[in-house]
């Protein structure tokens, strides 16, 4: 069985939205782990059907060791973006993970990633789907 890690901050709608498709599609073939930056965030992501979950920079730290896919925003990457909640050991965690990183495109830092088409957060999801898990889950 897969481990995914979905990492979010804030109010953690991104990521419960994405673990609701995730458990929709795939159900109990894969282990959905809830990472919030905040103690909302996962709350709110574990509501959605993640497996477990826990807050904060050290639980994320550890937990992007054990995994086999990271899901989130790149913020997650980038020190002190998602307004200030990912730390600069958090982006390193992450970035240094040996886990495959799905990073959707959605950000409200002031970076821009040339190429990319902006489209709603539902067709991003179903990108991560067919595109990445899909292959990945069903072999």
């Amino acid at each position: 069985m897969k481990k995914l890690c979905i990492i979010d901050g804030q109010g953690g709608g991104i990521g419960s939205a994405i673990i609701k498709k995730i458990k929709g599609c795939f159900g109990e073939k894969v282990e959905l782990i809830a990472l919030g930056t905040n103690a909302i965030a996962t709350s709110l992501m574990l509501k959605a059907k993640a497996n477990r979950g826990a807050s904060g920079a050290n639980a994320i730290i550890q937990t992007v060791k054990k995994v086999d896919v990271i899901i989130g925003p790149f913020g997650i990457i980038m020190p002190h973006s998602m307004m200030g909640e990912v730390t600069p050991a958090i982006a390193e965690a992450i970035s240094s993970s040996s886990a495959k990183k799905i990073l959707l495109p959605i950000s409200k830092e002031n970076v821009s990633i040339a190429g990319i088409i902006q489209i709603p957060l539902p067709h991003l999801i179903n990108s991560v789907i067919e595109e990445h898990l899909n292959k990945l889950i069903n072999h």
